[in-house]
């Protein structure tokens, strides 16, 4: 029977958000963020080992909130490393078995059970799944001289998360030195010569990076009933 794994990258700080928090931890509904995201792998359908990736020195305010909060869906936290790359790598290192592994962005809380259900049923039949959705604004490309030309947006497509591999597969891959152009996951593979299959992803799976972000996220939560 095939096993699945879901690591979670909580590496963000505050910045963009504005905040002091990290903005994994910022409340969303009354709760973190990153609960939100857990909650949803947790619903699937498909049971993932889940593995949550954090910097050491949030480990035990994770823990704090954890109890405030009565949060008891089972979680393994493994320890964040310099860059995303190194974090997932990481989180890669503590899985001992074979099977599907999808990486995401922890602070996409709005991320469907169905998607994820998707995205590792696609990796279990085609070795890999990577969700996207299309662009709807109009698309300039920067020239380094200076200048901009205008490029057709059909050509391209927005890279989300989960990303979703064979085990063996994206632990073949991490084993790649880290180098700056290594943004996800699909990149490191596509890096080792893998060959990445899209899924269509969901206009509601934001990443949360400015406060008004968080603001939407918690009018589509209220309109899922929660």
């Amino acid at each position: 029977m095939t096993k699945y794994y879901a690591i979670l990258v909580a590496g963000g700080s505050g910045n963009r958000m504005q905040s002091a928090v990290a903005k994994q931890f910022l409340l969303l509904n009354d709760r973190p963020v990153i609960m939100h995201t857990i909650e949803a792998f947790y619903r699937c359908g498909m049971s993932p080992q889940i593995f949550v990736v954090l910097n050491k020195h949030q480990h035990f305010y994770w823990a704090e909130l954890c109890s405030i909060h009565h949060f008891k869906i089972p979680h393994q936290v493994i320890e964040g490393g310099a860059q995303r790359f190194h974090s997932v790598k990481n989180g890669l290192d503590a899985i001992t078995d074979e099977g599907i592994v999808a990486v995401h962005d922890a602070v996409r809380p709005l991320v469907s059970p169905e998607l994820i259900s998707r995205c590792y049923h696609e990796a279990e039949k085609s070795g890999n799944c990577v969700a996207y959705v299309k662009p709807t604004d109009s698309i300039r490309k920067i020239n380094p001289e200076g200048g901009s030309t205008a490029v057709n947006r059909n050509d391209f497509v927005m890279i989300q998360t989960p990303q979703t591999f064979r085990v063996s597969q994206l632990k073949q891959c991490y084993q790649t030195p880290y180098v700056p152009e290594f943004t996800d996951d699909a990149s490191v593979a596509e890096y080792n010569g893998v060959s990445i299959q899209l899924i269509e992803g969901e206009r509601e799976n934001l990443k949360i990076t400015y406060p008004e972000d968080l603001v939407v996220a918690a009018i589509l939560l209220k309109k899922r009933g929660y």
